[in-house]
């Protein structure tokens, strides 16, 4: 129960700063794809892959891809850990304006997950924790040297399923998540976003799933001041491979 209230504290002092500064809001819409892979060793361990695609809509331009890969331990019914490392190569943040380079960034992260279920709901918190090496870069080329700092992450999410038989599901899906920085670069910027997300997932058979779902997120920018305030449409495909038919 403290750790709510710590995490209740931090959002309460960080909006509190937010309404007190001046700020300008920059509100886009962007499409997010992904193909996200589940390959089951065994009744404990799996790999996971991920390919995600961000484009701005309006106007069009290419905002950055993903490449993520974790391997992940079921510790019980309720307990689940991984540990990964993901690629991140970003065209731009702000659609009006293109570089004529990319800018890498290479992030290793950790979490553990807790699940709860509940008859047709399932409640889960995941706590990340994220090391990014960001490359550094004026605007008109990359510098040498990158930029490090940590980022934690608590998501709090539900599922309800409608129906579900051998094969297929429906469920909806809802969560809200907090991200913070923190380090020695950080100094104005350690409330980063706050994501909320709400989505219909629908399981074509036991190995194959899609998912839409509407992204808002409110993004602290670097300079600690200014924000981006991103309507975003979500579309996943989740694919699970089976090694051992026994899983």
């Amino acid at each position: 129960m403290r750790f709510y209230y710590f995490l209740l504290s931090i959002l309460l002092t960080s909006a509190t700063v937010i309404a007190q500064s001046e700020k300008n809001i920059d509100h886009q819409s962007i499409l997010w794809t992904r193909y996200y892979n589940q390959l089951l060793l065994n009744e404990k361990w799996s790999l996971h892959s991920e390919f995600d695609n961000r484009l701005f809509i309006k106007p069009l331009q290419e905002n950055l891809y993903v490449i993520r890969i974790q391997g992940r331990y079921k510790i019980n019914d309720h307990l689940e850990a991984g540990a990964g490392f993901a690629y991140f190569s970003v065209d731009t943040q702000v659609p009006e304006i293109s570089n004529n380079f990319t800018i890498p960034e290479y992030r290793g992260q950790q979490d553990i997950t807790w699940k709860l279920n509940v008859n047709k709901v399932i409640l889960m918190q995941r706590f990340q924790l994220e090391e990014r090496f960001i490359h550094n870069a004026n605007i008109e080329e990359l510098l040498p040297g990158s930029t490090f700092f940590w980022r934690f992450r608590y998501r709090l999410q539900g599922d309800y399923t409608f129906w579900k038989t051998e094969k297929h599901l429906l469920k909806a899906v809802v969560s809200d998540e907090l991200m913070f920085n923190f380090g020695k670069k950080i100094i104005k910027n350690t409330f980063d976003q706050n994501r909320i997300y709400a989505a219909i997932h629908y399981g074509l058979n036991t190995n194959l799933a899609f998912e839409l779902g509407y992204l808002n997120s409110f993004q602290r920018r670097s300079n600690g001041i200014d924000f981006f305030n991103r309507d975003i449409v979500r579309f996943s495909i989740f694919h699970k491979i089976k090694i051992s038919k026994k899983i």
